[in-house]
C-alpha cells in the first residue's frame, strides 16, 4: 500500500515561485508553471487565497490534492508552507514540493525524498519552518548560467531572468512530464517513480 492511501488526508502539492504577472515566465517560476498545469490538466483552480498562498483542490489519480503557490517570494517559502501543513494537518511525508535546480541540465527532472536543499533557498526555508526535509521534491533543472566575475549575481540575474524561445521550447514538453510524475506518485509510489522518471 502507498503510504498516501493509508488515510483519505489530501497531499499538499505546493510549486515554489515568485508572485507577480512580471515574474510569471522567470526560471525561478517553474514551480508554479508545474503546478498551474496540474491544477488545469485535472480540472483544479488555483483562486482562492489561504494564509500566504494561493490554492486549489480537488482530486488527482484519484486522490485528494491541495495545490499551492506561496506568495512570500520563494526565500520566504516555508512560511507560507508552514500555514498550510497547519491548517491541513499534512505531515511532511505527504507534502510534495516542486522547484527549480540549477544543478540539473535545462528540462531534466529529479524525483527525490529527503536530502539537502543543495543551496535552494526556498526548499531550505522549507525545511527550516517544518523541522525537517524529509518530504518529495521534484526538481527540475534549469541549468547554469555561464560565470565571469560575479557569481552571486550572475546566478541571481539568471534564475530571475525570463526562459528564452528555446527553453520555451524544452518546457513546453517538460511541464506536461512533471505533471505525469505527479501522478505517478500517487499511484505508484517514490520508489516506482524515481525509476521511471529520473
Amino acid at each position: 500500500m502507498l503510504f498516501w492511501k493509508k488515510k483519505r488526508d489530501a497531499i499538499l502539492i505546493v510549486g515554489l515561485g515568485n508572485p507577480g504577472d512580471k515574474r510569471a515566465r522567470n526560471r525561478h517560476n517553474i514551480g508554479f508553471m508545474c503546478t498551474d498545469h496540474l491544477a488545469w490538466s485535472n480540472g483544479i483552480r488555483i483562486n482562492k487565497s489561504q494564509g500566504q498562498a494561493r490554492i486549489g483542490s480537488g482530486e488527482v489519480a484519484g486522490t485528494q490534492v491541495i495545490l499551492a503557490k506561496p506568495q512570500t517570494f520563494v526565500n520566504r517559502s516555508g512560511l507560507a508552507v508552514s500555514q498550510l501543513v497547519r491548517k491541513y494537518q499534512v505531515t511532511r511525508d505527504r507534502l510534495i514540493v516542486i522547484h527549480d535546480d540549477l544543478d540539473l541540465p535545462s528540462g531534466k527532472i529529479r524525483i527525490r525524498h529527503g536530502g539537502s536543499s543543495a543551496g535552494h533557498r526556498g526548499v531550505m526555508s522549507i525545511a527550516d519552518s517544518l523541522g525537517g526535509s524529509d518530504f518529495t521534491r521534484i526538481r527540475v533543472g534549469i541549468g547554469r548560467p555561464a560565470i565571469t566575475e560575479d557569481k552571486d549575481a550572475e546566478v541571481v540575474d539568471y534564475v530571475l531572468g525570463d526562459l528564452t524561445s528555446e527553453e520555451e521550447k524544452i518546457f513546453e514538453e517538460v511541464i506536461p512530464r512533471v505533471s505525469d510524475a505527479v501522478q505517478s506518485l500517487l499511484t505508484e509510489g517514490l520508489d516506482a517513480t524515481m525509476k521511471r522518471f529520473n
